[in-house]
Order: structure tokens, then C-alpha cells, then sequence
């Protein structure tokens, strides 16, 4: 489980062989073929673009996976950011400029003469040819034995910020240089001593002793000044002393980057969870400290009692920005931007408002953004109805103050935004010729038929007044047409039959609004009946789109003949926040009947669906969706649940970040606050907003208003009848090993056909190749098994048994 008048902006958006039960020699329409498990593992995983000062080179991190060597590494490419650059007659496309053991994070200097990335443990300075586009011979500029990474350039490309995991017992009294070198001694001789002790044994005074997929230990993330020369030891920001016993800064899967230096290189502002128990609360704050004081000086700034995270300083210095959640405890709070003037070091929540009705405002949460180049905009990506589409505000109107307006580009999923401006012909009157500085948007872009790729979007000339009427809510783009960068898997993309994605709406529960997507099969026929693999989310507030995913893939899902259909029920985003908290305290409520009634509307809509042969399939808080369907409907031929929650009570006490369960299972009232009861339609209840939940709160009350027994696919375990495959991986702390285990128990006990497939060294995902590999082909054969596709198609109960299970 966790598993957001135009007169401000002119900007915008104006498995080898078929471990799927395809073998990749069916041709499709076209001479295409399906997918097969090698291909999705074939494909080259491109992220992290970041722009050179000089504005020609865009530098991006490419992921390669070698199945036979069960691998992944990555390394640095570049690649013009106009196609016209030429290099000896040839217009020069993408290419790889490192080719060491594994780089990654580059980022170049601002006096543009280098590009510093992490490799072998450590980050690494290397010269940066920009009339070429090459990088040089690297040097190490850390040595630290507990290792670097996330390097950050200061202003003067001398010094940099970075994090490294030490010892917080090793901080030294005094200051300076003597200071470094005797914590940088004790971190050494410590890892030294726990290398060779034969005890591997560990000893928890605190909460949050383990996190994801990992045991915490006795070290901690901290965050670092250091320095290109590399003739001093790197200075220790956040020591103990200043943050005790915690992360600088706090580990977040999806946040943006936790620290930033300010233009003029004076001030760096960090991220930090500074509550007695970090297990139990949100409340991230940011903070602010001068370069070059003491790190005891640094100044809280935020003041939201949720998250704040991801600080950004304007260019031009006069603003610092960051995300912000308002409520403690709830993970899926809405992200709100807010920027502090830090003259005076007020912050000030962003009011973004939509065009049409004016009062209303936006109600996404803002995923990650970007200052405008001038520090009068921010752009932000957001996920809205099945996409992650990219919005700009302005931060500045004609009658000074507010924002007034949003804009966007709706299709696919678009992230690791990047602004450059780029003189470009913005206008001809009578033949001549004008020349503007307009803002070019650079980010990754991929679909559900398409992996990632480095495009560009020309967003206009910053403070045009834009004076076009509109009756849309959010002003759509000038032009909405990427240009692509990098081409890395058109080849192999361009060998495979892969199919849209379908939107189609519904009525939820309540008569909610609800949207689910179908994905057709290969060589799709609408006069024959197909299968169906019914996948459920996790989160619970995630969400189904129009994106590219290296492990629940649709497509890959549909290349041996199944129909795929998927539904964003209660809890998912892009749909409003109330739609986000409608999950909260009814996990097998409203959602569930958003499902059911999403598969329902897609065998109306949809008549090649044949829905007496359907599975359903879900991980995280989607396989408790799939446990829960286990125990309270008998529409499915199989079930498939991944790391999926059994018994709420029991996975309490083995979860880490507590916070989530003591929100997740706090019951349902009318309205989160006093001005909200009795506003709400009926169905429409949120939890409360007081008490954390936890199991024994409810001892002695009736199951039905204890949420942790309500929501329990353990209490109706005994009406489970479908054949089920169990997944469960040992190094899954979010939600333990032992629940998976529990549910098989329960399974065999009761002659339910089933099966458990236990990875010992995967976390939440499975991320290993070759585990990877064996996953999808034992999901697949599980589903063709109980649906007579692939090698058991025209197979009868006589060859195969299971099919003729009574249920």
C-alpha cells in the first residue's frame, strides 16, 4: 500500500519465450505479434531528464535489464534538445555518455562545465563537453564509507548537498574540520566492526524499526555539505543533535526530492519528521538553515500539522515553494502548493481557481511541480480522470494577488517536469520577423501502449493576457502536440500489436460517477467471446491510467487473449478529493460495489467480454479487494491476490507506518469536522477526524462497529469457494508475510482449490528479473488454467481435474 483572464500565464501544456502463454510466433494484424514477458524486459526504462545550462543537451537516466544475468543497470545518455544540432552531416539522436557499473542521478554543474551522478556507492564529477554533448573521465568527490548519493549543486559549482546513512552515536563535539574527520573515523569503524561481528542480531527501543522492505538499524539518512575539491570531509547538517533519532530527509517512496539550495547558495532548505513517534504521523515540516551556520540554527518554516514536502526556491531567489497536506495521519491528504515570501516568511497556501465558475477551485493534488523560469508561474503535473496531465498557474494577476486559472494536457502520463526557455518566431506582422524568450516544457511521457519517453512541449510566452472566453472548467492548451526526444523502444514497440486504452463510464454506489478502462487483446475479433482479467488497485488511493507499467502491465496481461478491465472505484485519484476519502473506513463498502458495478457495465457495454469466464486480480490494497471478493461473491473463476491484506487485527501490529491502518480503520461518521455533519448525502460519510484506531479500541463491541473486524476477509473466510492463487513476499513490511500465509491456511483447511507462490528475498514487488519472470507465468497459468485458455484450451475435466471442482 502505499502504498496530486489568462493574464498570469501564457504558459502550457498549451519472461523468455512467453511467460504469458504467448510465444511471440502468433502474428497479429499488420505482421505485429503480442507481448511477451522478454519484450517488456527488453524495453529500455528512460527517467530523470535534466536540461543543460546551455539549453542544447537534455541528460536522462536509461535503465537496462538482463534477464539472463537477472540485472538491472543504468547509465546516462543525452540527447538534443533541438533536432537540428548535427554532428559530422548527421542530426545526432539519443546516446549513452557513461558506461561504468551502474550510473544514475546526473546533474549538471551551473557553470555548465560538468555533470556530477552517483556510481559505485559514491557521486562522481566528471567534465561536460556541451559543444560535443559528451561527459568526461569521472572522479570520485566522496569517500565517506557509509556511502553518497543525491547530489545536489550548490551555486558556485564547488560545493554540493547529498545524503549518506551513518551513525547518529558517532557525532562529534567541536566543529570544523576535526569534527568531520572523527565522525567520518567512527562511521568507518563501526561498519567495520558490524561487517565482521558473527551477531547479527538487532535491538529496537522505537517504533518504526523497519520500513518497506528493509530493517532500519542503527543508521539513519542525513544530509551532507560537501565539496569538489574533495580535500575536506564532508559536513554533517543534520546531526543527531538537531534531528535525533530520525531521517534528514524523511524517506518517501513518491515525494519530491527531500532538500535545495537557494539561488544565491546562502540558504538550503530540508525536510525532516521531527514527532516523538515517527510511526504514527505525517507531519513532515520544512526546514531553513544558512550555509555555513550552525546546524542547531536551522528554522522550521512550514506550519501545516500534515506533510510538507519538496522545497523549491524560485529562480530569482524571492520565493520558496513546497507541497502541503493539512490533515496528520492521512498519507492521501490533498497536496496543496504553498509558497512562502521569504522576505517576509509568510507562507501562503496557492489558491489555484478554475476558469469556469471562477469560485470553484481545483481539487487535484499537486504531484510534483516546477518554477517558471521569470519565478511567475509553477507548472505541476496532476492526475485527472485516468491521466497524469500537466497544469500551470500563475502566481501573480493584474490586480496582485491570487492565481486565476489552470491548464492542461490530457492525455498520457507525464512526470519529471522540466522548464528551459528557448527563443522561438512568436510572431510575423508584415514580414517581419519577432523573436521571443518562451518557455519549453521538458518531461517523460508514456502511455499504456508506450514506455516512457523524453518529449518537449512549447508552453507559450510567460504573461501573454490571453483574453479567449471559455465555458470549460480548466482552460484546455494552445497545442497539445509533444514533440518526442528519444526514440529508445519504437523499434520493439513498433514489433508488437498493443491496443488503447478504453474509457467508459458508470454509475458507482450512491449513483456516483465511476470510470473503468478496457484494454481488447491481440488479433481481437468483436464477433468471438473473450476472457477476462479483472485487475484491482492498490493504495487505496492510486489509480488506473493512461500510463506504462513495468510489473501489473495491461497489456502484457491481455497478450494471451484476455480482455483486461480495470476500475477506479472510491479512494482512487483524479477524481476530487471527496472521492479520494470515500475509501477511508469503508475499505469493502462503497469501493467494492464500485467494482462490482464497473464489471457489470463493462459486460453491458462491451459484448465480446464473456463473463462466465472472468478472474480478478489485485496487489496491495487491491488484494485485499481480491480477498474480499473471495469471501463475498462466486462471479469469478480465479482469484489472484498479491501481498494483499487477510486479517486487518493481526496485520496492526506487523505494519510499520502505523499511520496508515490508525486512518484507514478509524469509522465512518457524517462529516470529517462540526460545519460537515449533516452536509454530507447519505453514503457520502467520511472517518473522523479525531482518535487514531487501533484494534483494541473496540474490544467488547459488536463486529460490526469494530472497522478492523468489519473490513476483515478473515471473518468471512468460511464462504470463500473460488480457486485462488496467493502471493506473498518475506521482505514485505508494509503488509507482512504472515498474512499471505494465513489466507493460504485458511484456504487448504477448507478445501478451496488454491496455491502460494512465497518469494523469500522480494519486498512489496517483485523487482528481481527472473522472479519477476515467475511470477508472470505462474498468474497466467493460474488464469488459463481456470479459464481453459492457453495449453489448457479444449482441455476437459478428464486432463485437467480442477476445472471440475464443484463450487
Amino acid at each position: 500500500m502505499r502504498i496530486r483572464t489568462i493574464a498570469a500565464v501564457g504558459l502550457l501544456v498549451g519472461m523468455v519465450g512467453g511467460a504469458g502463454g504467448q510465444t511471440g510466433s502468433t502474428q497479429a494484424a499488420g505482421g505485429k505479434r503480442p507481448m511477451t514477458f522478454a519484450d517488456l524486459m527488453a524495453m529500455k526504462r528512460v527517467s530523470d531528464p535534466q536540461v543543460s545550462v546551455s539549453g542544447k543537451w537534455v541528460l536522462f537516466s536509461v535503465t537496462d535489464v538482463s534477464l539472463e544475468k537477472n540485472t538491472k543497470v543504468n547509465h546516462l545518455w543525452v540527447v538534443p534538445l533541438e533536432a537540428g544540432i548535427k554532428e559530422q552531416g548527421s542530426r545526432i539522436r539519443e546516446r549513452q555518455v557513461t558506461s561504468g557499473g551502474g550510473e544514475s542521478g546526473g546533474r549538471f554543474s551551473p557553470d555548465g562545465k560538468s555533470v556530477m551522478y552517483s556510481a559505485e556507492g559514491q557521486l562522481v564529477v566528471a567534465g561536460w563537453d556541451d559543444a560535443a554533448g559528451t561527459v568526461g573521465v569521472g572522479r570520485a568527490v566522496t569517500s565517506l564509507e557509509t556511502g553518497a548519493d543525491g547530489g545536489v549543486w550548490a551555486p558556485d559549482s564547488k560545493h554540493f548537498l547529498f545524503v549518506s546513512d551513518v551513525y547518529p552515536g558517532c557525532e562529534a563535539r567541536g566543529a570544523g574540520v576535526e569534527r568531520n574527520e572523527a565522525e567520518a573515523k567512527c562511521n568507518a569503524e563501526k561498519d567495520a566492526a558490524a561487517a565482521k561481528s558473527p551477531a547479527k542480531a538487532l535491538i529496537f527501543t522505537d517504533l518504526l524499526y523497519r520500513h518497506w522492505d528493509h530493517y532500519l538499524g542503527e543508521k539513519r539518512s542525513h544530509i551532507f555539505w560537501g565539496s569538489v575539491e574533495g580535500a575536506s570531509i564532508p559536513e554533517d547538517l543534520t546531526p543527531a543533535s538537531v534531528v535525533g533519532d530520525h531521517e534528514a530527509p524523511t524517506f518517501s517512496l513518491s515525494a519530491p526530492v527531500g532538500y535545495a539550495i537557494s539561488p544565491d547558495g546562502k540558504e538550503i532548505a530540508y525536510v525532516v519528521n521531527l514527532e516523538r513517534v515517527p510511526a504514527e504521523s505525517t507531519n513532515n515540516d520544512v526546514f531553513v538553515l544558512a550555509v555555513g551556520a550552525a546546524p542547531s540554527s536551522a528554522k522550521k518554516v512550514s506550519t501545516s500539522a500534515g506533510s510538507d514536502d519538496g522545497p523549491a526556491y524560485s529562480p530569482d531567489g524571492k520565493w520558496l515553494a513546497w507541497r502541503s497536506q493539512k490533515r496528520n495521519g492521512f498519507e492521501s491528504d490533498k497536496f496543496d502548493l504553498v509558497v512562502m515570501d521569504r522576505g517576509t516568511g509568510i507562507p501562503k497556501t496557492v489558491d489555484i481557481h478554475l476558469w469556469n465558475p471562477p469560485t470553484e477551485r481545483f481539487s487535484g493534488w499537486v504531484d510534483e511541480f516546477v518554477w517558471a523560469p521569470n519565478s511567475r508561474a509553477i507548472v505541476f503535473a496532476s492526475a485527472i480522470e485516468g491521466a497524469e496531465a500537466v497544469f500551470a498557474v500563475g502566481l501573480y494577476t493584474e490586480s496582485g494577488g491570487h492565481p486565476t486559472f489552470v491548464r492542461y494536457t490530457l492525455d498520457g502520463e507525464y512526470g519529471d517536469l522540466r522548464l528551459v526557455n528557448v527563443a522561438h518566431d512568436v510572431m510575423r506582422s508584415e514580414g517581419e520577423r519577432r523573436l521571443a524568450p518562451t518557455t519549453t516544457l521538458i518531461s517523460t511521457r508514456m502511455t499504456v501502449d508506450h514506455p516512457a519517453e523524453i518529449v518537449t512541449n512549447h508552453l507559450g510566452v510567460i504573461d501573454t493576457v490571453f483574453t479567449s472566453l471559455s465555458t470549460d472548467k480548466i482552460l484546455g492548451p494552445l497545442q497539445d502536440n509533444d514533440t518526442c526526444l528519444t526514440h529508445l523502444n519504437d523499434a520493439l514497440v513498433g514489433q508488437l500489436e498493443l491496443s488503447k486504452m478504453e474509457p467508459y463510464w458508470f454509475a458507482g454506489a450512491n449513483g456516483t460517477k465511476v470510470e473503468g478502462f478496457v484494454v481488447r487483446p491481440p488479433n481481437f475479433d468483436p464477433s468471438k467471446k473473450y476472457p477476462v482479467k479483472f485487475l484491482m488497485h492498490g493504495g487505496p488511493q492510486g489509480n488506473w491510467g493512461d500510463g506504462w507499467s513495468y510489473r501489473w502491465n495491461p497489456e502484457l496481461f491481455a497478450a494471451s487473449g484476455y480482455v483486461v478491465v480495470m476500475v477506479n472505484p472510491r479512494g482512487s485519484t483524479g477524481y476530487g478529493q471527496q472521492f479520494v476519502d470515500e475509501v477511508s473506513g469503508d475499505w469493502g463498502g462503497r469501493p467494492y460495489v464500485d467494482l462490482m458495478k464497473g464489471l457489470d457495465a463493462a459486460e453491458v457495454q462491451f459484448p465480446f467480454i464473456d463473463k462466465t469466464r472472468e478472474c480478478a486480480l489485485g496487489a496491495s490494497y487491491g488484494g485485499f479487494m481480491a480477498n474480499w471478493v473471495l469471501t463475498h461473491t462466486d462471479r469469478f473463476k480465479c482469484i489472484v491476490t498479491h501481498d494483499g491484506m487477510y486479517d486487518p487485527v493481526s496485520a496492526f501490529g506487523a505494519t510499520e507506518e502505523l499511520w496508515f491502518n490508525e486512518w484507514e480503520f478509524r469509522p465512518l461518521e457524517a462529516g470529517s469536522t462540526k460545519e460537515e455533519v449533516g452536509s454530507r448525502k447519505r453514503g457520502d460519510d467520511v472517518v473522523e477526524q479525531g482518535k487514531a484506531a487501533r484494534p483494541w479500541d473496540f474490544y467488547g463491541k459488536p463486529a460490526g462497529e469494530d472497522p478492523f473486524r468489519k473490513w476483515s476477509p478473515m471473518m468471512f473466510i468460511k464462504d470463500a469457494r473460488t480457486p485462488t492463487l496467493v502471493v506473498h513476499s518475506q521482505r514485505d513490511y508494509r503488509l507482512d508475510v504472515s498474512q499471505g500465509l494465513q489466507l493460504f491456511t485458511a484456504l487448504q483447511l477448507l478445501g478451496v482449490p488454491s496455491k502460494m507462490l512465497y518469494f523469500p528475498d522480494e519486498g512489496h514487488w517483485v523487482l528481481k528479473p527472473q522472479n519477476a519472470q515467475l511470477w508472470w507465468g505462474t498468474v497466467d497459468d493460474w488464469c488459463d488454467r481456470w479459464t481453459g485458455m492457453g495449453k489448457y484450451k479444449g482441455v476437459g475435466p478428464e486432463k485437467n481435474p480442477m476445472m471440475s471442482v464443484a463450487r
